[in-house]
């Protein structure tokens, strides 16, 4: 399987998941149609598929485009009728196919209420969207601090050696709350600063892994609903 980050928007990834057994291409959470479309020719794959895992406009801009060119089948949750490009919906406990390879939808939901994410075990690769993030988790739009605490708690759950694909480069900007979350976690520390350093580069920091937001994730460490909540909220005002 490869699987490969195209930058988007202002800090957006669409994530292109290739199998070269079937000749299958995945496009996870497409922004927009045309960058997902050109890596694909540029790499001479044809996207089959689009996977969502919530209906925010930032990661389904690009499913109609991609529908258009390729006949692309488009999955995703339901949402109250916001996905309008779907031909298939999912949820909790339906799985979805990439040539031989199996992924389990598992429901996520705090960020928006219908959020899914979607998880190929033989891969060891996570589309978790914008619940879980590197060093962070996203804001509480249509859910509860007990929704992202119990989303938390699936996610965390999985292998450690499991790739993190989220939908945004926040790495470094969650970082430096996270050292204020939990200044004597050292791991926190050293993972800001390869974070900073490889975004000098100009590189992608993603994908994370479970084990590494086992370490430095301070919303994925909330040890209850409320310091998760009182986290979430300090984040949200955060300006560091």
């Amino acid at each position: 399987m490869e699987l490969v980050p195209v930058p988007t928007l202002s800090d957006n990834y669409i994530w292109l998941l290739h199998d070269p057994d079937s000749g299958e291409t995945v496009a996870v959470d497409p922004s927009e149609a045309e960058p997902a479309l050109a890596e694909a020719e540029r790499r001479g794959w044809r996207i089959t598929q689009v996977w969502n895992t919530h209906w925010h406009a930032d990661h389904v801009g690009g499913d109609a485009g991609i529908k258009a060119a390729t006949g692309a089948i488009v999955t995703g949750p339901a949402e109250a009728g916001k996905l309008a490009a779907l031909d298939r919906v999912v949820g909790e406990g339906d799985t979805l196919r990439i040539g031989t390879h199996e992924a389990e939808v598992i429901a996520v939901g705090a960020h928006t209420a219908g959020h899914i994410a979607i998880h190929l075990p033989d891969a060891g690769i996570a589309f978790t969207g914008d619940t879980l993030f590197a060093m962070g988790c996203g804001r509480l739009f249509e859910g509860t601090a007990a929704d992202m605490f119990a989303a938390m708690r699936k996610l965390e759950a999985l292998p450690p050696e499991t790739r993190v694909c989220c939908g945004h480069e926040y790495t470094v900007s969650n970082g430096r709350y996270a050292v204020v979350a939990e200044p004597d976690n050292v791991a926190i520390r050293e993972r800001l600063a390869e974070a900073e350093a490889l975004r000098a580069e100009g590189r992608p920091t993603l994908p994370s892994t479970i084990a590494a937001e086992r370490a430095t994730n301070p919303f994925m460490r909330a040890g209850s609903v409320e310091e998760l909540a009182e986290r979430r909220a300090a984040k949200d005002g955060f300006r560091g």
